[in-house]
This record gives C-alpha cells, structure tokens and sequence, in this order.
C-alpha cells in the first residue's frame, strides 16, 4: 500500500473479493508508531486494490483511549465482527474490543459497549499490553474461536453472539512466540502462524508457524517462514489462498 503508511494485515474472503484490514500509521518525530484508525482495501485480483477508507477509530470505543494496535474481522451469519487491539482509558492497559457492520468495509461501531477481553482475566502475565493481536477463526461446525496475546498465546471458545467467551481461557506452548497468531484450515489441517523471535538469530520478530488436526491443538512446530522485516521490530501475518485468485506463478516462472 502506497498512499498510507499500514501495519498488522488482515484479510476476508467474501465472494470472489478479498479486504484487507490494516492500522493508519501516523507516527512523528521518535515515535515507534501511533496508530490513529483502521483502514479498509479491497481486491479482485490480487493485483488492484481499492481503498475503501477508514472503517474505525480506536476512540469510537466509549471506554477506550488513543491507542489501537492490530485487528481482524471475521463474517459470521451475514455480520461483519471487527476484533481489535485497544488501550482502556485511565491507564488500565491494553484490551480487545469488539465491533460490528452489515458490511466488509464497515463502518464499525461497537458491539458490546465494554471490552471483551481485560487484564484481569489473563493474570498469570501482567505487562499491559499482553492481551492484543486478536484473530478469530470459525470452525467448520460453526464454532468460532479467537486467539490472542503477547509473550502468552491465549484462546477461547466465542458465544454464537460473537461478543462473549464461551467457557474458559486457554494457553498453548508455541516455540519462540511472541505475539500476532492468525489461525486457517487447509484441507484437513490447521495452521496456525506468528511472530517469534529466536534471539539466538535475531533480536528483531520472524513469522513462524505450527499445525494441528484440531483447532485448539496441540500444536506441532514446523518452523519459521519468514526472516525479519528490513524497517521494522514487529511483523504480522494473515493468509489468503492465491490459487482463488489465479494468481500463482507456473513452475517456468518459478525457476526464473
């Protein structure tokens, strides 16, 4: 993307187009980054895109402050679920909240008018920002999911309502992770990728991935897919299947 500066992809497949979701970058003089709302493109080829604009601001949430960090959506029974990383106002740390649209390229407005997910109900880390990074993957029974965190991989089981848990949180033990999973299926096993940091290669993210049969694991490692941004500490995955899009290069062009 060129006309703004974008961070933590997320994509949706709905119909032959895909929406990438992404935070507004507008970070001055030393800041690391501020992100000021989220931002909404569109694809048919996986060559154009189309922006569609900002889709939220972090402060549309009445119980959050300026600061937002990475979201997904995800479409369930013909409503668009945004969930997304927030700062609590009077310095209650990081939280997830949750909004929702009648359509992919929003706008958002909250669906619960409290936050989902709050420090206090993951106590065994206690930075501020641990519960961030939300992705959220339905199940082919129709169950969804959302996993989360920093430094912890946290997931539960959401309510058919999509703005509560369901039953208790979990954690997994994933290799090297740090933070930014992103869960999908294909064929009959499940992949889930991350950010993690090998300090013994790098002190800067990779993308990492493990697979499982199930869901909620457990989780074999396979290992890193990709090495470190060139301009960046983090790094963030999401995934979109390109053989939908015609897109993939033939074995002559892969060898080139």
């Amino acid at each position: 993307m060129q006309d703004f500066w974008t961070a933590d992809p997320a994509v949706l497949e709905k119909e032959g187009t895909v929406y990438l979701y992404a935070g507004h970058d507008q970070a001055v003089g030393d800041e690391p980054f501020r992100i000021t709302e989220w931002l909404a493109y569109s694809t048919t080829d996986m060559r154009n895109w189309t922006a569609l604009g900002p889709i939220m601001e972090p402060t549309d949430f009445s119980w959050a402050s300026g600061r937002a960090w990475a979201s997904e959506v995800e479409e369930k029974d013909g409503t668009y679920w945004f969930y997304t990383s927030v700062e609590r106002s009077g310095g209650q740390g990081m939280a997830i909240g949750v909004a929702r649209s009648d359509h992919p390229a929003g706008p958002f407005t909250d669906a619960k008018g409290a936050p989902l997910i709050t420090n206090d109900m993951t106590p065994d880390k206690t930075h501020w920002y641990n519960d961030i990074d939300p992705t959220v993957y339905t199940d082919d029974d129709g169950t969804s999911w959302i996993a989360w965190g920093n430094e912890q991989y946290y997931f539960a089981r959401l309510k058919d309502n999509m703005i509560e848990l369901d039953g208790a949180i979990r954690t997994a033990a994933l290799p090297f992770y740090v933070e930014g999973p992103w869960i999908y299926q294909h064929e009959e096993l499940y992949y889930l990728t991350y950010a993690g940091i090998d300090r013994s290669a790098s002190n800067d993210e990779q993308i990492r991935y493990a697979t499982s049969s199930l869901v909620e694991g457990p989780w074999n490692y396979r290992g890193m897919l990709t090495g470190s941004a060139e301009n960046s500490f983090t790094i963030h995955p999401a995934t979109v299947d390109l053989e939908r899009f015609d897109v993939i290069p033939s074995c002559s062009q892969r060898r080139r």
